[in-house]
């Protein structure tokens, strides 16, 4: 087990020294840890946006399906069809461009940013014992940065805006009012999350697609698993995560504003929703009749005429 934690340990070092030296740049530029950190979350949200437009993409393309995968379900029914069913919803998928996972590739990908940030700010934080005393030995940023001298200088504390960013919500704070904010960023952090979702579902509505049931209960719970997250990770790392979210909040209404993500924009073929018995008989009957009225027969008209 050591053997598999110290080759995962060496396999990252080069992205710990890769992103405490941006981290340390930014500081240079800007020398506040909490403005570092926003900085450093633009430029990797700067990296993922293409990523997020394409999930953004094949999200509204799955919930554009679901008329369509509906009706398969109900023609490939039983254990027995399983195998053609998947294989239909697949060239389905081909055909217009959608992507199952898709919506879940953003955060997918937050996940290994958050455990690199977890080790950096970890690092920056870093003590060691010298002659019975703790002593401040910041990792994986330069030893010449302004950083590295003023984390030495404040014995490693990552402090900004009155908050040590190292900390947590439930870690020994000095009163119970230095506490308050942690677990401001932790509601903030869940907050926006669910923001997110409902931006995407109150588009849904307008354009009238159902939201698929998965996608419903992850919605639900994901902000929940991540709260318990937000509550045993420094600060500084949930800071990250309410920056990337506001960003990602502000590229998908881009996106609704422009019509990037508008399926008929982008190739998507609208399928309608299969109507009910009672949605047709209704249709008929406000429909007016196109029976054109036939002409008499000659025998009928000189009826007529004799009656006369």
């Amino acid at each position: 087990m050591k053997s598999v934690s110290h080759a995962v340990g060496s396999f990252f070092q080069p992205i710990f020294h890769l992103f405490g030296w941006l981290v340390a740049f930014c500081y240079g530029l800007v020398p506040n840890y909490a403005i570092a950190i926003v900085m450093l979350t633009v430029v990797i949200m700067g990296a993922l946006t293409p990523f997020t437009i394409k999930s953004t993409k094949s999200m509204m393309a799955m919930q554009k399906l679901q008329p369509e995968i509906k009706k398969l379900q109900q023609k490939y029914k039983g254990p027995e069809n399983r195998q053609l069913l998947n294989e239909e919803m697949m060239k389905l998928y081909r055909e217009e461009g959608a992507n199952p996972v898709g919506g879940c590739l953003p955060v997918l990908l937050q996940a290994p940013f958050l455990f690199i940030l977890y080790s950096v700010i970890k690092g920056l934080a870093n003590k060691v014992l010298v002659h019975g005393r703790l002593v401040a030995l910041p990792r994986y940023i330069p030893t010449t940065s302004k950083m590295y001298k003023n984390l030495i200088v404040s014995h490693g504390q990552i402090k900004a805006f009155g908050m040590d960013l190292n900390l947590k919500p439930f870690s020994v704070h000095s009163s119970f009012e230095a506490q308050i904010p942690f677990f401001v960023f932790v509601a903030v952090a869940v907050a926006l999350q669910y923001f997110q979702m409902a931006q995407m579902n109150n588009r849904n509505k307008k354009t009238g697609q159902a939201m698929p049931s998965q996608q419903q209960a992850m919605q639900r719970f994901l902000p929940i698993i991540f709260a318990y997250f937000y509550l045993i990770i420094p600060a500084a790392v949930v800071l990250y995560m309410i920056i990337s979210t506001l960003i990602r909040i502000i590229t998908q209404d881009l996106m609704f504003r422009a019509g990037v993500s508008n399926p008929h924009k982008n190739g998507v073929r609208a399928i309608p929703a299969p109507e009910s018995k009672e949605t047709k008989e209704t249709k008929a009957e406000e429909e007016p009749s196109t029976l054109k009225p036939q002409p008499q027969s000659r025998s009928k008209a000189k009826r007529k005429r004799k009656g006369r």
